[in-house]
């Protein structure tokens, strides 16, 4: 832990925090061109850091210094772990610390696995439960807004199933409907009309497994990526199977998915419900929150915005979304589905 100093000042106002970090840790809390540490002013903005030499200095409102003063030990006891920072990382440790869930440094600091000298960990608390989520239950629905680790954290965790041997194979699957598009209007032969929707999950394969290993598991059927489509008549044993961009699965193929669950298999289904390329009221992911709620060994992990590890302003971008469709909801409600207004509008 970094050695502190607290200082009062007479007037009891305003409170400052003196922390010494040994000089690599520094360099990496503080981040390229200090990013890291606008990261950290940003989120106290009553307090004032000033960095000389191995001392941070932390001076302004008495909370707000407390608070920061616990972000920077949990972020040097991250560092010391190995863990990379980013200004995700910052904030959302900086929530945990503000939601009294624990300790950001033990909660973020797990990785699923280590790919290509990099560890592949959730970034947020809402993340870490849901790969909680994943290792308590048979079948977990992540549901959320782009950029909040979906698909990418479900495909970790089958390939750290496949490789300590809890299960024979992984199974990849998506629908092949893409806005609005149809397969038909695409130029080549059915693999060549497919391949572009599997394309991202080919993607996250070659960033997790080493490159020249992964053709060979695709030939040997120990890895399979194939559409929704081709999943109808088969039972799915011993296998980790993940459903992307569920929210355009009609609610029959939705059925026709969940019951190839077999024996010794995991399941994890992931959408975006604001994102739904079918008409409107189909998805078979908007209907199965209702249906499967409750049920034992099923869970909902629904991500926010707040889980979003894309750039800043993705998070920004999709809760400006969710208030405008919110708002456009409770007009559409006041215009054909308030009895009272309806009256005044036609004079009644």
């Amino acid at each position: 832990m970094p050695s502190e100093t607290p200082e009062t000042p007479a007037d009891g106002h305003e409170n400052r925090v003196d922390l010494e970090v040994d000089g690599v840790a520094m360099v990496r809390l503080l981040g390229p061109q200090d990013r890291l540490l606008s990261t950290i002013e940003k989120q106290y903005p009553l307090v004032d850091v000033l960095v000389r030499g191995n001392h941070i200095s932390l001076s302004g409102d008495p909370a707000q210094v407390n608070a920061a003063r616990e972000l920077v030990e949990e972020l040097v006891l991250m560092v010391r772990n190995g863990h990379d920072l980013g200004p995700v990382e910052v904030s959302s440790s900086a929530r945990i610390l503000d939601s009294k869930s624990g300790s950001p440094a033990e909660l973020l600091s797990q990785a699923i696995l280590t790919a290509r000298g990099r560890s592949i960990r959730p970034k947020t608390l809402g993340q870490k439960e849901y790969v909680d989520a994943i290792d308590r239950n048979t079948i977990v629905f992540s549901i959320g807004p782009a950029g909040t680790g979906k698909t990418y954290l479900a495909m970790a965790k089958a390939v750290q199933a496949l490789q300590r041997k809890e299960v024979e194979r992984i199974i990849l699957s998506r629908p092949a409907i893409e806005a609005g598009e149809r397969l038909g209007f695409l130029p080549g032969t059915l693999t060549d009309k497919i391949d572009p929707y599997l394309r991202p999950l080919y993607d996250a394969l070659n960033e997790m497994m080493d490159p020249d290993l992964v053709p060979k598991l695709l030939a040997s059927g120990t890895v399979e990526v194939a559409p929704l489509a081709y999943m109808r008549g088969r039972t799915l044993n011993n296998a980790f199977v993940v459903l992307d961009e569920a929210q355009n699965t009609s609610p029959e193929q939705m059925k026709m998915f969940l019951t190839r669950l077999g024996f010794g298999s995991k399941m994890v289904i992931t959408g975006d419900i604001t994102q739904v390329d079918l008409p409107e009221g189909a998805s078979g992911l908007k209907l199965v929150t209702r249906v499967l709620d409750g049920i034992d060994d099923i869970h909902f992990s629904r991500l926010t915005s707040a889980d979003v590890v894309r750039h800043s302003l993705v998070g920004q971008i999709v809760d400006a979304y969710t208030k405008y469709d919110a708002q456009r909801q409770l007009d559409k409600f006041e215009r054909h589905d308030n009895p009272r207004k309806r009256d005044r509008r036609f004079g009644r």
